[in-house]
């Protein structure tokens, strides 16, 4: 089995031909036909069991659903079936205690004990303390429709040495889709939804872009370059200009050789960091520009006593999408008991408040919490023309069901400290 130093120098140098997806044809196992798994749960599970080491375990195709975006496009999902997901919660298992030995430090995205705002904390200690100037703001198009299977499977063929766990790998790739009744073969992509599509996403960028800016920075860059990735969100920061420049165009020619693309549209080099706001007075420009990251707007601001830190909004689409959906579903529980609506707005708020209440940010929370009890304030107005909702009741609901807004998490400086200890997972 190649270790990972191994696996690093001897990327793939030719692209190899993608597998051959089968013929589908509705799976004969009685475990499969049962329409619920759960009657028989044992036998069927041995069932399971049997058929994998005989290697007579077929993977279904994926279901194809869509779901709105908040730019109002719609994401396309794959429902694995019951069987498969089953099968890749204990791939996944077992890859994952290999691969966290490969995977590179300033990689976040659905790793063990590695959370969106980990990744977040990263980023503003390392635009911070290391002398960046410049953030390429990269957007992926379509990163999961866009996978090649035959790079894919040559990845996890460099860490991989059992030919089961890479056949059933090749399985779930070529099992196809199922949409409106139709089967169509899947070719490229994995599914976003699959169990297994995260991990596989992860190895994919791992060869393709980590190793590489690993290479790039240290053969290349004269100036500090810092990076943060999760999942296919990355960001990549410079110290001077000219190198950023050199490194997106080196980048969408790395990105061609493994059949991905950056969006022309959403990719960008932002002027951002310590020297930003004085560098641009200087040239006669505004306000340094600002850029999104997992669901935060990230501002040039300072402390009261004039240090540099960066400040974090709540993505102004994001919010008025998920306020969107709030309204429209009050629409729906309209005539629903108020302590039943009291509950659901409130498991609502809470989970608001988990992910955005960051310092830096109230001044959003605040207001999200505020726009929803006016929903909720119009909702019960439109129970009946003679309604007897004022705000002063209103405020007595929303402090008895929608919890206060309170800090969340730490500065991003304390909760990096503590993790990290000392050692920096973004150079």
């Amino acid at each position: 089995m190649p270790n990972a130093t191994a696996a690093r120098r001897d990327l793939p140098l030719s692209h190899p031909p993608p597998p051959t997806p089968p013929s589908y044809s509705p799976p004969r196992s009685r475990a499969a036909r049962t329409p619920q798994y759960g009657v028989g749960l044992e036998d069927n599970l041995r069932d399971l069991h049997a058929r994998l080491h005989q290697g007579a375990y077929r993977a279904k195709p994926s279901r194809r659903v869509y779901i709105p975006k908040a730019d109002g496009r719609q994401r396309p999902l794959g429902i694995a079936a019951l069987e498969d997901k089953l099968v890749q919660r204990a791939v996944v298992e077992v890859l994952n205690a290999i691969y966290e030995t490969d995977f590179l430090g300033f990689s976040y995205g659905f790793r063990p004990k590695r959370s969106q705002h980990d990744a977040l904390d990263a980023l503003a200690v390392a635009i911070r303390t290391k002398k960046v100037k410049w953030v390429l703001d990269a957007d992926v198009r379509g990163f999961f429709d866009a996978i090649d299977h035959g790079w894919l499977v040559k990845f996890f063929e460099h860490r991989i040495a059992d030919r089961r766990m890479l056949r059933l790998i090749q399985k779930w790739l070529s099992a196809g889709v199922l949409q409106n009744g139709l089967w169509t073969a899947s070719e490229e992509g994995t599914p976003q939804g699959a169990t297994v599509s995260p991990l596989a996403g992860n190895v994919y960028l791992h060869y393709v872009l980590d190793l590489w800016v690993e290479q790039w920075r240290r053969r290349h860059a004269h100036g500090d370059v810092v990076i943060v990735r999760y999942a296919d969100d990355f960001l990549v920061g410079f110290q001077h200009r000219a190198e950023a420049d050199r490194f997106l165009l080196a980048l969408r020619e790395r990105f061609a050789k493994f059949s991905l693309e950056l969006q022309a549209d959403k990719t960008r080099l932002v002027e951002f960091g310590r020297f930003a706001a004085s560098n641009r007075a200087e040239r006669g420009l505004g306000k340094p520009e600002t850029f999104d990251f997992l669901g935060f707007t990230h501002i040039c601001g300072k402390t009261r006593d004039g240090r540099f830190m960066i400040r974090r909004r709540t993505v102004r689409k994001r919010m008025r999408a998920k306020l969107h959906e709030v309204k429209a579903e009050l629409q729906r529980r309209r005539h629903d008991p108020i302590p039943e609506q009291g509950r659901w707005l409130g498991s609502v708020v809470r989970g608001h408040i988990a992910y955005y209440a960051v310092p830096t940010n109230m001044a959003g929370v605040r207001s999200f919490r505020k726009q929803v009890t006016q929903h909720w304030l119009r909702s019960l107005r439109q129970r009946s023309q003679k309604h007897r909702v004022t705000w002063a009741r209103m405020n007595r609901l929303s402090n008895q069901w929608l919890p206060p807004a309170r800090l969340s998490h730490p500065l991003p400086d304390v909760r990096f400290g503590v993790r990290t200890q000392g050692k920096s997972p973004v150079r």
